[in-house]
């Protein structure tokens, strides 16, 4: 059982998490718009919502999810391959799913463009 103060840390984290997630999209955008390739452009803001936004669950508490690049890199460290291998198929999942949106927003781009 968890207790209400971890789950209060927990609600907490995320919303730091997000709140930053937002603000950094934000700011890697505004830099982005030097590339003058929309594709290039965003292929790298695709690259970002997943390796940022990817979660993968906690072996250690049952169901807290923990961002994949962190909990992943974190295990690896530690020596976990297990771990560290089940962040790392969630990244590519998403890396996956995010690759069928990126080309589907190509098409749709080249179709706008006609």
């Amino acid at each position: 059982m968890i207790d209400t103060d971890a789950q209060l840390a927990y609600g907490i984290f995320w919303t730091v998490y997000a709140v930053a997630f937002v603000v950094f999209f934000y700011m890697m955008s505004r830099l982005f718009r030097v590339v003058p390739v929309y594709g290039v452009r965003t292929l790298l803001q695709a690259a970002l919502v997943v390796i940022l936004l990817t979660p993968v669950e906690s072996a250690e508490v049952s169901g807290w999810w923990v961002p994949a690049w962190l909990y992943g890199g974190y295990e690896l460290i530690l020596g976990d391959a297990e771990a560290s291998g089940r962040a790392i198929l969630n990244l590519g999942l998403a890396a996956l799913a995010m690759l069928l949106v990126w080309v589907l927003d190509l098409v749709r781009y080249r179709l706008v463009k006609r």
